[in-house]
């Protein structure tokens, strides 16, 4: 257990923390989901009108480093090149 004050105040702001990160990651993922749902179901339109809500949520959670840059731009590459597959 922390013993110093600045320690024990650490120890509570990771919490908070922690808790908004989960969050924010959870919100991440149902946004990806419903654009895979949108091109499973083979709804072009639909799955480029997710995309376009999911792209900006994936960029500003990269922005707050919740998720790595890279990660943001391989999950917005692997959902692009599904949704072009749509089309072939």
């Amino acid at each position: 257990m922390a013993n110093s004050a600045q320690a024990r105040k650490r120890a509570r702001q990771n919490t908070v923390s922690r808790l908004r990160n989960a969050g924010q990651r959870s919100m991440l993922r149902t946004y990806v989901k419903k654009v895979i749902k949108a091109i499973e179901s083979g709804d072009k339109a639909q799955a480029q009108a997710e995309f376009k809500l999911a792209e900006s949520v994936i960029d500003r959670i990269a922005d707050k480093d919740i998720i790595h840059k890279n990660k943001a731009a391989r999950t917005k590459s692997r959902l692009v090149a599904r949704i072009k597959a749509l089309g072939a």
